[in-house]
């Protein structure tokens, strides 16, 4: 095992992977969480509904406008809707503040500065990105050192742009054969990345084809045959074109597994490994997770050489930039919640989700009784309907989108206003991944849990998981203790 290095004697490098999770070390937080990389300052919560920012005061962890006080350590305070989205008085700026955030963003790293291709950095600039997240930032110049990394942060941090990046300019201006192979765990997710490489790759003469289930098998073979730079696949979708060689993997140099925990989470460990045995084992492999789970480490321990960890943020930590509530509700009305909640104007993109497909479809059924455009995405769904779910919902015609946790990963919208968990989530994970997809890339949301009696005690593992409480938000009508 190598010795954890550090660049210039700073602990907060990135290091030599040691396979003990606390010595990792963790890079400076995201712009926007608990305290912004540049300036060293905490910004402000939000309240749902608003993009007004509150202050909470640390000893009573209550918002300061307000309600009465409450000691650390009663447990999580029920406020009234009203109050919870009421608008406290404007933050004053002054001279001082102003010069400060001015030097601040004038000291902030530039995609400019990150040794790429000049036509990358164009592609880059035309996307209308300047400054790179901060996994972008400490995980690009690895990446095009050649060293094999372990990329760990909260989803919407920017992790796709991590390494495809990296992984086109390497490519640029090389034989024309399959030199890289990125594996997702979801459709979804390979689409997203897929048009990350074609966005970025512009007029460079890279190609990329996406493999996966649920749609016709040839065009993918005659794409494998006639050959591509990149394939981003799904594993089982893979092992079917590599065992009919349609696929010959002989002079793969990049191996990308992508959102590696859902991966395993969903089964895919044989899989990986039937792949990764059949292409060259002197090759740059990239891993990038949520988390960091035993199994990770182990799939990290046999498949990566020497990897460097670059981390952002505490893992199983929610973004900050997302305000969270509880809204105490019976079963029986979650429905008409939901509905009384979809009435507000701000809810203008709602990602909903559900335990189970057949709540899905129900949850779907219910809104548009009400008039509320709404379509369901599970895996029920061929995958024509899932892309049209998704075109809909990121054009606007659709306002509301009911999910299963099949879209906590890989599902890349901008402008997610707010994320409803209509089940509590079984698993602690799956609430800090479901919420990832609004707050993307420092932008603020909402994240509203509606809590039936026999989910609190889900709700307080989350709460612990997370490490902070949740505001419970009472609404008259619909609380337990109301009629």
């Amino acid at each position: 095992m190598s010795t954890p290095c550090t660049r210039g004697g700073r602990p907060d490098s990135p290091r030599r992977f040691p396979f003990r999770l606390r010595a990792v070390s963790a890079t400076a937080p995201e712009p926007g969480t608990a305290a912004d990389s540049s300036t060293g300052r905490r910004k402000p919560n939000r309240r749902p509904g608003s993009n007004t920012p509150f202050f909470v005061n640390s000893r009573t962890r209550r918002p300061r406008s307000g309600g009465r006080a409450r000691p650390a350590g009663e447990g999580p305070t029920t406020v009234s809707e009203a109050e919870h989205n009421s608008v406290p008085d404007a933050i004053e700026l002054t001279p001082e503040s102003i010069a400060a955030q001015i030097a601040a963003d004038e000291a902030r790293i530039t995609f400019a500065q990150l040794d790429l291709d000049p036509r990358l950095l164009a592609s880059v600039i035309a996307a209308g990105y300047e400054y790179p997240t901060p996994i972008q930032r400490d995980a690009i110049p690895l990446a095009l050192r050649g060293s094999d990394i372990i990329g760990l942060a909260q989803t919407g941090t920017g992790k796709t742009a991590a390494f495809t990046l990296p992984l086109i300019s390497r490519l640029l201006d090389g034989p024309k054969r399959t030199r890289a192979l990125v594996l997702t765990p979801t459709r979804e997710l390979a689409l997203q990345v897929e048009e990350s490489v074609r966005k970025y790759a512009r007029g460079t003469g890279i190609e990329v084809a996406p493999i996966f289930g649920g749609v016709p098998y040839e065009p993918q073979e005659t794409a494998l045959r006639r050959g591509v730079d990149i394939v981003v696949a799904t594993p089982g979708r893979l092992l079917d074109h590599l065992e009919k060689q349609n696929m010959v993997p002989d002079d793969l140099e990049v191996l990308v597994l992508d959102e590696a925990d859902r991966m395993l989470d969903m089964g895919f460990a044989p899989q990986i490994n039937r792949v990764v045995e059949q292409i060259p084992k002197y090759r740059q492999t990239l891993l990038f997770s949520a988390t960091m789970p035993p199994e990770v480490e182990a799939l990290a321990r046999k498949y990566l050489r020497r990897p460097i960890v670059v981390q952002v943020g505490r893992r199983s930590s929610a973004a900050v930039t997302v305000a969270h509530a509880v809204y105490p509700v019976p079963a029986e009305k979650k429905v008409d919640l939901l509905v009384h909640l979809l009435r507000r104007p701000e809810m203008d993109s709602v990602l909903v989700f559900t335990r189970t497909k057949h709540g899905a479809d129900k949850v779907v059924r219910n809104l548009e009784k009400n008039s509320i455009a709404a379509t369901a995405m599970h895996a029920d769904k061929t995958q024509p309907q899932r892309i049209k779910a998704l075109e809909g919902f990121r054009d606007g015609s659709i306002r509301v989108l009911v999910a299963t946790d099949i879209a906590q990963r890989g599902l890349d919208i901008n402008g997610i206003s707010h994320v409803i968990n209509y089940d509590v989530p079984q698993q602690a994970e799956d609430y800090v991944h479901r919420i990832g997809r609004t707050g993307r890339a420092a932008a603020s949301g909402d994240a509203v849990t509606f809590m039936a009696p026999d989910e609190i005690a889900m709700v307080r593992t989350i709460e612990r998981v997370i490490g902070q409480q949740i505001p419970r938000v009472s609404v008259p009508g619909y609380d337990f203790g109301t009629g």
